[in-house]
């Protein structure tokens, strides 16, 4: 089998550099990779990652832990899942899904954890490996987010720029910090433009905002939007008012806060703050394996900019 003196000798470099370009290829110029690459290709060469990692005493395994329960219908975690899955194979490592009861059960490198709550953050700070969060927090965890003030932000910007009358906000009823940002940008946005706030709170369960507004609409005037922070709720709204007898967008506006496949199946399609969910999932995968690899760097966390899709919810 051929080996890192046969590669370095046919790319005519040193076996410090072909290290370099497979272990740290960022530290390299794009001219030395591609030599490295090719006499890698010539010659089958492939690395040995199982090799180094025990000689490193690792497991090429990151945990990824769900602490909220998890439906098989909603899109949004599978996206997310595929966008780790995908970051941690480009490192050769594997994604191993647990539960915070089996945490223990096996070793690993690193953790992704998401779906967090107040009461979850005690338990996280007792881990000893790296850590990364999907989502902000105040605990001071490396985390991934989407810039979630500024995505209802826009939506309430664009409400406003639309006319409309009176503009609500339909959040989870949920304490968490996403949750609170999308308030924020709402509540920021509302004050600059003179008009009086309103925000309503539910599960984020569409049969919720369903049930009321069906039965609660004609307390709102027509030329209300309601902004939502998921687009399960905007979903639930929607139903809501055409079962109340009305119309979106003739009568009312519906702004969801996603965009993984619900903002596009509801009727008529919802206008919505798109977060880009897989590429979100990337950079948790990156971020661990820095972490990981780094141990004595501090990482810093990255929220993602989102974009406001306009669809037939609004007018």
């Amino acid at each position: 089998m051929p080996t890192l003196t046969d590669v370095a000798k046919l790319a005519n470099v040193s076996k410090m550099t072909v290290s370099r370009v497979i272990n740290h290829p960022e530290q390299v110029t794009e001219e030395l990779r591609e030599l490295v690459f090719k006499a890698m290709k010539e010659l089958d060469y492939r690395p040995n990652n199982v090799a180094k990692a025990l000689a490193q005493n690792r497991t090429l395994i990151v945990k990824v832990m769900v602490l909220e329960e998890l439906d098989t219908t909603e899109p949004y975690y599978m996206n997310l899942l595929i966008g780790i899955a995908s970051g941690l194979d480009k490192k050769h490592y594997a994604l191993q899904l647990v539960t915070q009861t089996s945490v223990n059960q096996t070793e690993c490198d690193g953790f992704i954890i998401m779906g967090m709550r107040e009461g979850d953050y005690s338990f996280i700070k007792e881990l000893k490996k790296p850590v990364v969060l999907f989502g902000e927090n105040t605990y001071g965890f490396t985390y991934v987010d989407s810039d979630n003030f500024g995505g209802t932000a826009k939506a309430t910007t664009y409400a406003i720029d639309r006319g409309y009358q009176k503009i609500v906000f339909v959040g989870i009823d949920v304490e968490a910090p996403f949750e609170q940002s999308r308030e924020n940008g709402y509540i920021e946005t509302m004050q600059q433009a003179g008009m009086e706030t309103e925000i309503l709170r539910f599960e984020n369960y569409s049969t919720q905002t369903k049930d009321y507004f069906h039965t609660h609409i004609n307390r709102y005037p027509q030329n209300t939007c309601f902004i939502c922070s998921s687009d399960r709720l905007a979903l639930g709204v929607e139903r809501g008012i055409f079962q109340g007898g009305y119309s979106v967008p003739h009568d009312y506006g519906v702004i969801g806060f996603d965009g993984v496949l619900l903002d596009q199946v509801a009727e008529p399609k919802l206008t919505t703050v798109k977060q880009e969910v897989r590429q979100m999932g990337e950079h948790c995968a990156d971020l661990i394996i820095n972490k990981i690899q780094h141990p004595d760097q501090v990482i810093k966390s990255i929220e993602l900019d989102t974009q406001l899709i306009i669809r037939e919810s609004t007018k």
